[in-house]
């Protein structure tokens, strides 16, 4: 029987932490930094696998090819590469994504059908396949144990940087690792997962435990993130279980499986958070809080209107306590409100109680708002649903980077 609770610790290596993967990352002259753009992740033995894409309409190559590959739950590598979308790009864009699945497989002895690709950059742009093609076999000749940091790094676009995290959870006498690594700066408020994101574990899940965990983690972190309000064409966030801690299969309802479930999530919402702290120009990382709500959509709609507005984000930027800007968010939201119950908290500082404002001390409230993270609760007092939304600042620089994005 078990008894004991699980015990969480930090691990190091990020997608190469858990047992069972590989991992290599190379420069392969996309990026015109000339860093790192061409990336595998690869489960020594195929993985049972799990994936969650976007919901934008106009979904790139890689995303159209990788929902059909993940299917089947059956999964040997990732292919990642960064600098360009493949997004809009028509039959030769299939035919190119589909071409990165095969050559890894190639490299790997495996099927096609077992790769996942993804792809970030600019849209619109036909991939370089040549280059790919190259830094594709330059990766797989380099794999090793060690490389999560190489992966982390070489996804970047605008992210200032990398961002991997990893936890392993001692539960039952049995030892579980969680790895991730993710990025994104802007063009983000997911709709379905995130930016791009790569989850591994050497639990022993099969696939469809593996779409359980990774779509109810999701839902509550990389899905309560935003930058800008914009779902990207080339979201996706995939999860591999090599199985490699070597006990048996993990079930629904034991504690082990609830331990994972908890790493796992514990992963992604950290990775959220780094990205929201990481949005293009940011200064500021937002924690917008609705609670009180009559139900947790409605929460998630307060808090989505609060966070994705230009008005309040540039308020925090300007360390302005404008909680009229909060109370205008609210109302247009959607959800069930009455105004004489409204109750809005700046930085730990009252500002609005009973629908009416709340006198405060302006320097007070300023000097709260200097901090690089900043709490803005909103408590509706018509229910009991809550919702949590992580965002950021708007800044001049955001305006100057996505200005000259393509320059």
């Amino acid at each position: 029987m078990e008894t004991s609770a699980p015990v969480f610790s930090y691990a190091e290596g990020g997608v190469t932490a858990p047992a069972g993967f590989l991992a290599a990352a190379v420069s392969a002259g996309l990026k015109k930094s000339g860093k790192r753009d061409v990336c595998l992740i690869v489960g020594e033995r195929t993985c049972a696998g799990a994936g969650v894409f976007t919901r934008n309409t106009m979904a790139a190559a890689p995303v159209v090819v990788s929902r059909g590959h993940v299917a089947d739950g059956r999964v040997r590598a990732v292919v990642v590469n960064a600098g360009n979308a493949n997004a809009c790009t028509g039959l030769a864009g299939l035919a190119d994504a589909r071409e990165m699945a095969a050559l890894t497989a190639e490299s790997l002895g495996c099927d096609s059908s077992e790769v996942l690709v993804a792809s970030t950059g600019v849209i619109g742009v036909p991939l370089p396949t040549e280059l790919v093609a190259a830094g594709i076999r330059e990766a797989a000749d380099a794999l090793d144990s060690t490389e999560g940091t190489a992966v982390a790094e070489a996804i970047m676009t605008t992210d200032t940087f990398a961002k991997q995290t990893a936890i392993r959870v001692a539960v039952g006498g049995r030892t579980f690792t969680v790895g991730g690594a993710a990025k994104g700066s802007g063009m983000i408020q997911p709709n379905m997962a995130t930016m791009l994101a790569f989850l591994t574990t050497d639990a022993p899940l099969d696939a469809t435990a593996c779409d359980t965990i990774l779509r109810g983690a999701v839902g509550r972190t990389f899905n309560r993130v935003t930058v800008d309000s914009d779902t990207s064409t080339n979201d996706c966030c995939v999860l591999l279980a090599s199985g490699a801690e070597g006990g048996e299969r993990l079930t629904a309802g034991t504690k082990a499986y609830d331990a994972v479930a908890a790493a796992l999530e514990q992963v992604c919402g950290e990775l959220a958070r780094m990205i929201a702290r990481d949005g293009e120009g940011a200064t500021k990382l937002i924690t917008v809080t609705c609670r009180g709500a009559a139900s947790e959509r409605d929460a998630e709609a307060v808090a989505f209107a609060i966070a994705n507005s230009p008005l309040v984000k540039t308020a925090i930027f300007g360390q302005d306590a404008n909680w009229g800007r909060v109370a205008m968010a609210v109302g247009k939201s959607g959800a069930a409100i009455d105004p004489a119950r409204l109750e809005i908290v700046f930085a730990g500082i009252t500002t609005c109680r009973e629908g009416t404002a709340v006198a405060f001390d302006e320097a007070e409230a300023a000097a709260a708002l200097a901090g690089d993270e900043v709490d803005v609760l909103v408590d509706l007092h018509v229910g009991e649903a809550a919702a949590t939304v992580w965002t950021c600042d708007l800044s001049y620089e955001y305006v100057r980077i996505n200005g000259e994005y393509r320059s």
